[in-house]
C-alpha cells in the first residue's frame, strides 16, 4: 500500500452546508449531497503578477501572489426534490410554506385501530378536510395522500386505513391541498376573470398569495368539476373569504354549480423573489471530496471548500428529447483545502435522496407563452411547440477586495435578474408582431412526475429577436430571447420577477 499516482474523478463527491453567518458554519451544519454531471470553474484562483523591473539581463524576476477568485460552478440534473433547497438562496427568499409536520422526529407513531398519526403536540395545525400527503414512512401504507376527517394536537385521523408503525425520524406530513362540502364549490365566469366561489370554504385560510397557481379536480369523477373546462391549472389572481379569482387558465372556464360535487383543489410550495424585509440572502460552503491520497487510508479524504460562497448564476436548460439539467454558479470569499485523518469539516452528512430526473419528452403538462390579457384567461399561446428553452437566474454577485485581504472579505449581490432564450416552431406572424409591439408577455410550465411537479411562472417579460429562421428542407423557427420584469406593471399584488411552486402531489389527471 502506498501514495497513489493519480485519483479518479468517480470517487469525488459534492455536498453544500448553510452558513451561520457569512464564512461561518453553524456548530452542526448539514452538508446536503449533490450530484453534479460536470463542474465549470470550481477551486480557488489565484492571480500572480511577476516582476519585471528595468535590468541589463533583460530577465523578469519571481512574481508574487496578488489576488484569489474562489467559485464554484457545475452542472446537475433537475429533479422533483435535488434543488429545492438551493433555490431559495438563489431567489433570496424562504419558501412559502402551508402545513409541513415532521423530518425530525417530531411523528411518534401510526395507528392502524384508530386510523391516526401521532406526536407529542402540533397536529391541530391540520383540519378536517384537509389533503395531507404522508411521507418517510417505513411501511408504505403510511404513505400517500390521506383525507383528514379529525385533529387534535397529538392525533391526526385520516379517511383511509393505515398500519401500526414507529417511524423513522424522516416522517412527515404535508397540507397538499382540501377536499370542499359537497355543492360548496362553484365557477362564476360573469367577472372579467373567472372565479372559484364558496359558501363554506374560507380561502384565506389556504395560505395561498396572488401569483401562485393552484390544481383544480382530482382524480375521481365526484372531486372535480364535471364540465372539464373547469379543472386544471390555474393562477391565483387574488384571494377573497368566499372568492379565489382566477387567470391563466388551461382552458376557457365556464359557469358551473358544482351541486354534487366535492371538489379536491391542490397547492404547493411557493419560491419567489420578494421585496423588502422578505428578502433573505444565505451563504453557503461547497465541500468537494477528492478522494484519499494513501489508498492504505481510504478514510483519510481530501476535499476543497468554497467559503463565504453567494449564489450567483442559476440556468435551467430544457432542450428537445432529453432531460432537464441546471446550471449553478457561486461566487466565494475562499477557499480552503485539507487533508489528513481528521480533514473533513464536522457535520452531519445525510444520504443521498433518490430522484428520477424529469425528461423534456413526457413530463411536461404545458409551456405557453402569451399576451398578458387583463380579461382573457386563457389567452391564445404564440406558439404550439417549443424546441429547446433556457430560463435564467442573474443575481450579479461581485467580490469585495480590499488591501490585506486574499480573496474578498465581502460580496456585493445586485439586480436580480431573469432571461433566457426559447426556439419554437412558426406558425403564424402573431409573435414577430408581439416583439415589433414591445408587447406584454407572460410565461408558464408545468413538469408532472409520478403524481408530484413544479411550476414556473414569469409574469411579465419582454420579447426579443423574433426573426424566422427558414432553412431549406426544415420547419421554419422562431428564435426569442426573453427579458423579465416585475409583474407589478399588470398587477400590484405581483411584485415578483419568477415565481416556482413545488408541488408534494398531484392527481394523474395533472400529467
Amino acid at each position: 500500500m502506498a501514495q497513489l499516482n493519480k485519483i479518479d474523478s468517480n470517487v469525488t463527491g459534492l455536498r453544500y452546508a448553510e452558513e451561520e453567518s457569512y464564512k461561518t458554519l453553524p456548530g452542526t451544519p448539514i452538508w446536503i449531497p449533490l450530484e453534479p454531471n460536470s463542474y465549470d470553474d470550481f477551486g480557488g484562483e489565484v492571480t500572480t503578477v511577476a516582476r519585471n523591473p528595468i535590468n541589463p539581463s533583460r530577465q523578469r524576476k519571481k512574481g508574487v501572489v496578488t489576488d484569489l477568485d474562489a467559485t464554484g460552478g457545475f452542472e446537475t440534473d433537475i429533479t422533483q426534490t435535488n434543488m429545492q433547497d438551493l433555490l431559495q438562496g438563489f431567489f433570496f427568499a424562504d419558501a412559502r410554506t402551508k402545513v409541513e409536520f415532521g423530518g425530525a422526529g417530531e411523528i411518534t407513531g401510526v395507528v392502524t385501530a384508530t386510523d391516526d398519526y401521532t406526536a407529542a403536540s402540533g397536529l391541530d395545525a391540520f383540519v378536517v378536510g384537509d389533503l395531507v400527503f404522508a411521507a418517510g414512512f417505513t411501511d408504505n401504507a403510511n404513505n400517500g395522500l390521506r383525507v383528514v376527517s379529525a385533529a387534535t394536537a397529538t392525533a391526526l385521523t385520516v379517511g383511509e386505513n393505515l398500519v401500526d408503525e414507529t417511524p423513522g425520524a424522516a416522517a412527515t406530513l404535508v397540507r397538499v391541498g382540501v377536499v370542499t362540502d359537497v355543492g360548496d364549490l362553484e365557477v362564476d365566469v360573469t367577472g372579467a376573470l373567472p372565479a372559484l366561489t364558496s359558501t363554506t370554504l374560507d380561502f384565506t385560510t389556504l395560505g395561498l398569495v396572488p401569483g401562485e397557481w393552484v390544481y383544480i379536480g382530482g382524480d375521481d369523477t365526484g372531486n372535480g368539476f364535471t364540465n372539464a373546462a373547469n379543472n386544471g391549472f390555474a393562477r391565483v389572481k387574488s384571494i377573497a373569504a368566499t372568492v379565489l379569482t382566477l387567470d391563466k387558465t388551461e382552458t376557457t372556464m365556464v359557469t358551473e354549480a358544482g351541486a354534487a360535487q366535492s371538489v379536491e383543489l391542490y397547492f404547493g410550495r411557493v419560491l419567489k423573489n420578494e421585496t423588502g424585509t422578505d428578502i433573505v440572502r444565505r451563504t453557503y460552503q461547497l465541500e468537494r471530496t477528492l478522494g484519499a491520497p494513501d489508498d492504505a487510508s481510504p478514510a483519510n479524504v481530501q476535499a476543497e471548500y468554497i467559503t463565504g460562497a453567494v449564489p450567483g448564476e442559476f440556468t435551467l436548460n430544457v432542450p428537445t428529447a432529453d432531460k432537464m439539467t441546471a446550471s449553478l454558479a457561486f461566487v466565494g470569499a475562499d477557499n480552503e483545502t485539507v487533508d489528513g485523518p481528521t480533514s473533513l469539516k464536522t457535520g452531519t452528512r445525510p444520504a443521498l435522496l433518490e430522484a428520477d430526473a424529469f425528461n423534456t419528452s413526457s413530463d411536461f403538462a404545458r409551456i405557453k407563452l402569451a399576451i398578458v390579457n387583463a380579461t382573457d384567461a386563457a389567452p391564445d399561446p404564440l406558439f404550439a411547440f417549443v424546441t429547446e428553452l433556457t430560463l435564467s437566474i442573474n443575481n450579479n454577485v461581485s467580490p469585495n477586495k480590499a488591501v490585506g485581504v486574499l480573496g474578498a472579505f465581502e460580496v456585493t449581490s445586485g439586480t436580480f435578474e431573469v432571461g433566457g432564450d426559447l426556439t419554437a416552431y412558426f406558425a403564424n406572424v402573431a409573435s414577430v408582431q408581439a416583439v415589433r409591439d414591445n408587447s406584454d408577455i407572460t410565461l408558464d410550465m408545468h413538469m408532472v412526475k409520478a403524481n408530484a411537479g413544479v411550476t414556473i411562472d414569469v409574469p411579465l417579460i419582454t420579447l426579443g429577436d423574433g426573426r424566422p429562421a427558414v432553412e431549406q428542407d426544415e420547419p421554419i423557427t422562431l428564435p426569442l430571447n426573453m427579458a423579465a420584469a416585475t409583474g407589478a406593471k399588470i398587477d400590484p399584488n405581483m411584485d415578483h420577477t419568477l415565481l416556482m411552486v413545488f408541488w408534494d402531489y398531484l392527481p394523474d389527471r395533472a400529467g
